[in-house]
């Protein structure tokens, strides 16, 4: 049996003998007791949102004109949504859920373009992400928020643990049980070993572009702070917020067996995966903004590339599909056709 080494959780336990597969999609709703967060709990964890992106947000024109320019912005943005769509698309909707299947070239190219991301080697990564799907926001999740219990302290205690407390857990996801295919897969386990050298790339190539466009050492040096620092900082904080912000707040408009919500304002900047709700409903799926204005640019790029016969096999979700998920039966899904 899964243990936790707090008492005051109230996860659930679950038998470890159950395979590590995604959770069934057409379940009861969330498990975590009620819906709602108190006034409390609303009120810590708009603390826990609002200070480190205001702080982020304040440095940009502090800087400007004494150490950002436009190169800077232009260099940082390509590889903020390179590194992303890596993550997003290949990480997570292609190697951990296979919601689609794609030429050879384009595999290996998502899987060093999310390496790029330096949130560690894609075979770890999916390992802890379908564990966190076998378990999710139950006793055996790596990252739940929830796992100290829904008081105050206890949930701010458990926004740290999930944003990036638990990547300095001494327990590591077994990888040979979460993650096979990758492990026997040769070029992706070559690619997963070779983590350090796409670290380097990332960190490196923003200076090379910033030094030749502007030919300059200064250049070089801006680049590397908005670039390589400033960007892998931001994109780390995204990805966690969606294990962490995702999982406390936001719209839950389709059944699932956790607390994972809809948060419309990290749409853009985690690349569509903070429609977090549909995802846990139904985890295969290559697009996860499902609903009309719900902006999905990982889907838009999957879309892309199954129209250049890149990609086939695509996991499209059908408004029949929705509305069976949905939390008010008979209720109908508009189902965007953005992507």
């Amino acid at each position: 049996m899964t243990t936790l080494p707090s008492t005051e959780t109230g996860l659930r336990p679950v038998p470890d003998a159950h395979p590590p597969i995604d959770p069934p999609t057409a379940v009861q709703d969330g498990t975590r007791g009620g819906e709602r967060a108190s006034l409390l709990q609303r009120v810590a964890i708009g603390i826990f949102i609002v200070v480190p992106f205001a702080a982020l947000v304040a440095a940009v024109p502090l800087a400007w004109g004494r150490g950002i320019g436009w190169h800077d912005i232009a260099i940082a943005t390509v590889m903020y949504f390179l590194t992303c769509h890596g993550v997003t698309v290949g990480y997570h909707r292609l190697f951990t859920h296979s919601s689609f299947k794609p030429r050879r070239p384009l595999r290996l190219a998502l899987a060093v373009a999310g390496s790029m991301a330096v949130e560690g080697p894609v075979v770890r990564w999916v390992a802890d992400h379908r564990k966190h799907h076998r378990f999710s926001d139950r006793e055996g999740d790596p990252h739940s928020p929830w796992r100290y219990g829904e008081t105050v302290p206890a949930l701010l205690r458990g926004l740290w643990w999930a944003h990036m407390g638990w990547l300095f857990d001494e327990d590591q996801t077994p990888q040979q049980q979460y993650a096979p295919d990758l492990v026997k897969d040769r070029a992706i386990h070559w690619i997963s070993r070779q983590f350090f050298l796409f670290t380097l790339l990332s960190l490196l190539l923003p200076p090379l572009v910033g030094g030749l466009w502007s030919w300059s050492w200064q250049g070089a040096l801006t680049a590397f702070f908005w670039g390589s620092l400033v960007r892998v900082a931001l994109l780390h904080h995204v990805t966690w917020s969606i294990n962490s912000i995702c999982h406390a707040v936001g719209s839950r408009p389709f059944r699932s067996r956790d607390r994972s919500g809809n948060v419309w304002w990290l749409a853009v900047l985690s690349c569509g995966e903070s429609w977090h709700n549909l995802h846990h409903a139904d985890p295969t799926s290559a697009r996860h903004g499902v609903l009309r204005g719900q902006i999905d640019s990982s889907a838009r790029l999957i879309r892309w590339f199954e129209q250049l016969g890149w990609a086939t096999d695509v996991r499209w979700p059908s408004a029949e599909r929705l509305d069976m998920k949905r939390r008010q039966p008979g209720g109908k899904a508009e189902v965007s056709r953005a992507a």
